[in-house]
């Protein structure tokens, strides 16, 4: 078999073991013939990366449309891996755990970057409270808001921790700033090999504003929305839609998704940052969306996963803890949000289903 030497550091290991190309590509066909459901994945990941295109397919989640396939150049991802390195100061031999699923970007990057820069991957099953069951400790893990939620506990077995995939809260936030992990959250997407820029959340370095990992710039669009050139990872401008604080072309403050923006009463209202601030006091799925309002134009609204029958008058002393324009006009219920399957609420699916029910 023609294996791509240059995509394996030799000191990478898995699961503490070391592997020719060859043998790699033999323990992915144990993992895809007999492995657990997240081996699989794996599996069929390990034999994509050693194969001879120079491409891999990835699956965009579908949190803001009908998920897509995409074609990621390996060498770009390459890319992506070292610059993570260098950023995180993350050498050959670095413990890490790859807690997330391999069917989406974030947990394939963290094969990547082990197989290129040479460290030691541990995998565990993509569970809530997957540290919390393993006795290593680690120089570096990426999880999702909800694991580390479950796993405060045990970050102490985490030197640095980076965070994506879905909004931190603003409880979860206030938790972290007690535990002595190094912890960041991460701005990226598909379309960029995963972050391309991080934000510390806790120690003396914390931050409100994101910077950009190396080789990376920042502009704004007639929008105010975020460009993004990272010649690294992708040949061209990456257009987002969302909209930021730009702070300078290396760092910027994230105010949510000019999709899901708010016009009320000529007062613009970014949802995202009012999910936040209820986070800590709703116990259930939930979002902040809007509707018309012939006085204000929009007004917003607050979706809740759960029985409709069920008593929603004790929101009134929630809403106290937002400004009063923050504050939605009306309570909708759904008994089961649609999720993606890395988690995030289907927000266009769900506001559709508000509509039909309307109707």
């Amino acid at each position: 078999m023609n294996t791509p030497w240059k995509y394996i550091h030799p000191k990478f290991k898995l699961n503490g073991l070391s592997y020719e190309p060859d043998g790699l590509f033999e323990i992915a066909k144990d993992f895809i013939n007999a492995g657990a459901h997240h081996e699989i994945s794996i599996g069929n990941f390990i034999q994509e990366w050693l194969d001879n295109n120079d491409y891999v397919t990835v699956k965009t989640s579908g949190s803001t449309g009908l998920p897509k396939n995409l074609e990621l150049s390996k060498q770009k991802m390459i890319n992506s891996a070292k610059a993570t390195g260098t950023f995180f100061k993350l050498a050959e031999n670095t413990t890490a755990l790859l807690c997330l699923p391999s069917n989406y970007i974030a947990g394939k990057m963290m094969l990547v970057r082990a197989m290129v820069l040479g460290w030691n991957l541990h995998i565990v099953a993509p569970e809530k409270d997957a540290i919390s069951h393993d006795d290593n400790d680690y120089d570096f893990v990426a999880m999702v808001p909800y694991q580390v939620q479950y796993s405060l506990k045990s970050l102490n077995k985490i030197k640095k921790l980076i965070i994506g995939g879905a909004a931190i809260s603003k409880k979860l936030n206030d938790q972290l700033q007690r535990v002595d992990t190094e912890v960041f959250a991460t701005y990226g997407m598909t379309e960029t090999i995963s972050h391309i820029a991080v934000r510390r959340i806790n120690g003396s370095a914390k931050s409100n504003s994101y910077t950009a990992l190396p080789r990376v710039n920042f502009s704004l669009d007639k929008r105010n929305c975020l460009m993004i050139d990272a010649p690294e990872v992708s040949a061209e401008k990456v257009i987002s839609n969302d909209m930021v604080k730009l702070i300078s072309p290396t760092s910027f403050e994230y105010l949510g998704r000019i999709d899901d923006v708010v016009n009320s009463g000529g007062i613009k209202l970014f949802p995202e940052q009012i999910e936040a601030k209820l986070a800590c006091y709703i116990d259930r799925p939930f979002i902040i969306a809007s509707e018309i309002n012939e006085t204000l134009g929009e007004q917003l609204i607050l979706i809740l996963e759960g029985d409709a029958t069920k008593e929603t008058s004790d929101f009134k002393e929630v809403f106290l803890s937002l400004l009063s324009y923050e504050r939605p006009k009306k309570i909708y219920t759904f008994s089961k949000f649609p999720f993606t399957k890395t988690g995030k609420i289907k927000r266009m699916e769900l506001l559709n289903s508000l509509q039909k029910f309307k109707k």
